[in-house]
């Protein structure tokens, strides 16, 4: 190797290790040997609580009302200019040419390092089909958790479903080579009863040695190195019945929940507020990244919606203003999507939240994933 190009990557790596080390970064992610743009990532999600709440949206550059599979485009961005903060995906269907949604991965793996390099953010669920009958996530005529731990009967077969959900993020990478970090929140609102990972289909102990197991197979055994990880349950009212699953601080990067109903009722903000703020207080004790993992307004009917119902309410509690981001979900017809496109009546709406100084779009960000201790 050229004596030049060894000395600058020695330069490089002992800077790296120089910042990883400053005793004022405080960067405890799952993965202690996480890459280093995936521990920048985490710390400077942690450095946006409080400072303002970045807006995410679920498949946002691909397909959108009256297009599908257009390069550089998105409803919101249609709406306000800018590309959403946050990006969301889902991955079930690995094996398959198409996802859940029927986005096809070979351009969700594009659409993904796309707004990686302009500065944008991902993270990704997963509805993944019940292992033991092969059908969907919908699927509760067998409590399957039990069976794919260790020492159940489909076991084995849960562990090919990792294997490719492991491929999937290793084969994340730019065109240099890094590998692009992700927030993986799988087993998402498992309080609820609608999936088979639900609380009615298997124990608290079955649940969190589930997620458990899952973070330690993608991380010890398959070396994956570019993941966070999110916990995020559906709406509770108390304290305890969030943690009541809680795999653990040591499995967690991110406290999230997702809440729809909360913030579409005037009647009911202050309660999703209150939970806000149980997740807020919960990260800060933790040291851990607060956020609403999903919300939305199937077809947005209230036309101040975004400003008054969401933004206002949000911003001005103290404590629920620290959440990193909020995600709404996707745009996939006139009869079932959660973020504006041109002409609809919360449009403007949309653009007086864009312009508030408290929401961060894409190209409002930082860079996000380097690590200045300077600021």
């Amino acid at each position: 190797m050229n004596r030049n190009i060894l000395t600058l990557l020695l330069l490089v790596n002992l800077t790296v290790t120089h910042v990883l080390s400053n005793p004022a970064v405080d960067i405890r992610t799952v993965d202690p040997n996480a890459t280093y743009e995936t521990k920048a990532l985490f710390y400077n999600l942690k450095k946006l609580m409080g400072k303002g709440i970045m807006f995410g949206h679920e498949d946002a550059t691909s397909y959108g009302m009256g297009w599908r599979n257009a390069e550089l485009r998105s409803d919101v961005k249609d709406v306000c200019g800018k590309f959403p903060a946050v990006y969301g995906w889902d991955i079930w269907g690995l094996g398959t040419p198409y996802n859940i949604d029927s986005v096809p991965f070979d351009r969700m793996v594009k659409w993904i390092k796309m707004a990686y390099m302009r500065g944008g953010v991902h993270t990704v669920s997963w509805h993944l089909a019940n292992p033991v009958t092969q059908t969907h996530a919908w699927d509760t005529s067998v409590h399957a958790v039990k069976e794919i731990l260790p020492g159940g009967k489909y076991h084995q077969v849960y562990n090919q479903m990792l294997d490719r959900v492991a491929d999937f993020f290793l084969n994340l990478k730019t065109d240099d080579g890094t590998l692009i970090p992700v927030i993986f929140r799988p087993f998402h609102e498992h309080n609820g009863s609608w999936f088979w990972w639900g609380a009615r289909f298997c124990s608290p102990d079955e649940y969190k040695s589930l997620f458990r197991y899952t973070v330690t197979y993608l991380r010890d055994k398959r070396q994956v190195h570019n993941l966070l990880y999110a916990y995020s349950p559906d709406i509770f009212r108390k304290e305890e019945v969030y943690l009541e699953r809680f795999p653990g601080a040591e499995y967690v990067d991110v406290l999230g929940f997702d809440n729809y109903w909360d913030f579409q009722n005037p009647n009911t903000i202050q309660k999703g507020i209150e939970q806000l703020r149980i997740v807020v207080n919960l990260a800060e004790k933790m040291g851990k990244v607060a956020a609403l993992t999903e919300a939305g307004y199937n077809g947005i009917p209230d036309p101040k919606w975004w400003t008054q119902s969401l933004l206002y309410p949000i911003k001005n509690d103290s404590i629920a203003r620290k959440i990193s981001w909020l995600l709404v979900w996707r745009n996939y017809n006139k009869d079932h999507f959660f973020a504006p496109y041109p002409g609809h009546s919360s449009a403007a709406d949309f653009i007086e939240f864009e312009k508030d100084p408290y929401t961060l779009f894409e190209s409002d960000l930082p860079p996000m994933y380097k690590i200045d201790v300077k600021k």
